[in-house]
């Protein structure tokens, strides 16, 4: 069982930065692989970037690449997403995920333990 909370969001005009985190709590947390998504409004909700559980894989939905990185921190039970470059279109949800597996996942029914979401707002 893993638990998580996502922390960092908020508003930030375009070209700017944020951090999320997230802290996940459980034993198995550093045997995990982990994920960011993201939900905007009528939309579906898709991933951003994953992260095998020692950290050495990293993957990025395109519309990223270049612009976030995902990292984790395996002693403090901690994943974050730094996001670069932000533009009004990643305005949304962002939702830590972690899956029962230690390799990266890329779609949404691959995680089986989800955050509670942190809203980022981009302003033109």
């Amino acid at each position: 069982q893993v638990q998580l909370v996502e922390s960092g969001g908020g508003l930030v005009q375009a070209g700017g930065s944020l951090r999320l985190s997230c802290a996940a709590s459980g034993r198995t947390f550093s045997s995990v692989a982990m994920g960011w998504f993201r939900q905007a409004p009528g939309k579906e909700r898709d991933i951003v970037a994953a992260i095998s559980w020692s950290g050495r894989i990293t993957d990025y939905a395109d519309s990223v690449k270049g612009r976030f990185t995902i990292s984790r921190d395996n002693a403090k039970n901690m994943v974050y997403l730094q996001m670069n470059g932000l533009k009004p279109e990643d305005t949304a949800v962002y939702y830590c995920a972690a899956r029962q597996e230690s390799y990266v996942g890329w779609g949404r029914r691959d995680y089986n333990y989800w955050g509670q979401g942190t809203q980022v707002t981009v302003s033109s």
